[in-house]
């Protein structure tokens, strides 16, 4: 019998203060700590929804729009946007919260492919995705677009000519110069 689940069933919320402790060398928030986050979200948001283990396959996508600072509340909300037959796409947005003022800033968003395990390591089917609202809809269809233009892009990666004239020549519209070896 197949299971499904609903996205509501995945939505998870995940607050941390950031400390000194969490920062770089110019004392913002490293960015290494909140893709840490971010995997730690991901790994609950699909481990709840499917009811097994999950790992990490692929990130989509995580541009940093806003630095945030010491003693900010981060807030990242995750839920899983799509199925596959053992792979789960979770959206995360993260947003930081001035706690004294209140003034809240989107920080990022991005998309974790998750895989369900079993004990042995092994792949394992995941719950059906019961869609109950229309961005839910939009994001299922959004999830859809990225692994589709993932697969063009890396058709186009394996079949593109690095050796052709072409490819050299278009190297001019870029802030490179293109060594006398290579024009030969």
């Amino acid at each position: 019998m197949e299971t499904a689940n609903t996205v509501k069933a995945s939505k998870i919320t995940l607050s941390e203060l950031m400390l000194p402790s969490h920062s770089n060398f110019s004392g913002k928030i490293h960015g290494g700590y909140l893709l840490k986050l971010m995997d730690q979200i991901a790994f609950a948001c699909a481990s709840k929804y499917s009811g097994c283990y999950c790992v990490t396959a692929s990130v989509d996508t995580v541009d940093f729009l806003n630095p945030v600072e010491i003693g900010e509340l981060v807030t990242l909300k995750a839920s899983v946007n799509y199925v596959g037959k053992t792979s789960m796409v979770v959206g995360i947005r993260v947003t930081s919260e001035h706690i004294q003022t209140g003034i809240k800033k989107h920080c990022n968003s991005s998309y974790f492919t998750m895989v369900a395990k079993d004990e042995l390591g092994n792949n394992v089917k995941v719950p059906k995705l019961i869609i109950s609202n229309m961005e839910e809809v939009r994001r299922f269809y959004d999830s859809i677009n990225r692994i589709e233009n993932k697969k063009k892009y890396k058709e186009l990666e394996m079949t593109f000519d690095y050796h052709s004239t072409e490819a050299l020549k278009n190297l001019q519209n870029y802030n490179v110069v293109v060594s006398e070896k290579l024009s030969k």
